[in-house]
């Protein structure tokens, strides 16, 4: 029986990847599914930690802020989560104040964020949930962490690229 003919790779724009590099398309087509993916879990994670009701960006906030148990400056926030907007951050960040996970101080001229308690307890319940949830889908499914590690220094090393080239493209 003869093997099924190749059909390419898989990807969402066959136009983009008739290029020099369908590879680079089978990474786009793989990073939009997992960024959607990624969001689905953030927001569902939290709602079922307690924190309903967040958008992941809000929640991407609100473990950013309670890294490393310091106030955060909100161009800090914008830059370590690569959002070019500030705007995004300072709603998200209302949006975090109003429901009471995190606390704003002036820090000088600036605006900085703290983790309140009941924001540390929904952190710590979303934890929980993604080691009895996630973490375990992960290790049945057979990931190795130097795997996972290596697909995640290539993934900021390609941001670097998709940024400059996003510079270029805006001088054209």
């Amino acid at each position: 029986m003869a093997p099924p003919p190749s059909l390419g790779p898989i990807v969402s724009s066959a136009h983009l990847a008739a290029g020099e590099m369908p590879a680079l398309s089978e990474f786009e087509f793989g990073m939009i599914m997992v960024s959607h993916a990624f969001h689905r879990w953030t927001v569902r994670c939290a709602a079922a930690a307690g924190a309903p009701g967040l958008s992941a960006l809000e929640n991407m906030i609100l473990h950013t802020v309670y890294h490393r148990a310091r106030p955060k400056r909100l161009a800090d926030i914008a830059l370590v989560l690569n959002v070019e907007d500030m705007h995004l951050v300072t709603y998200a960040v209302k949006k975090l104040e109003k429901a009471g996970l995190v606390k704003g101080e002036k820090i000088g001229k600036e605006k900085a964020v703290s983790v309140t308690r009941k924001g540390a307890d929904a952190v710590t319940r979303y934890h929980e949930v993604r080691e009895a949830l996630l973490i375990q889908g992960v290790k049945a499914f057979g990931t190795e962490a130097h795997i996972l590690s290596r697909i995640a220094t290539e993934m900021r090393v390609l941001s670097g690229l998709y940024d400059q080239a996003a510079r270029a493209a805006a001088s054209l």
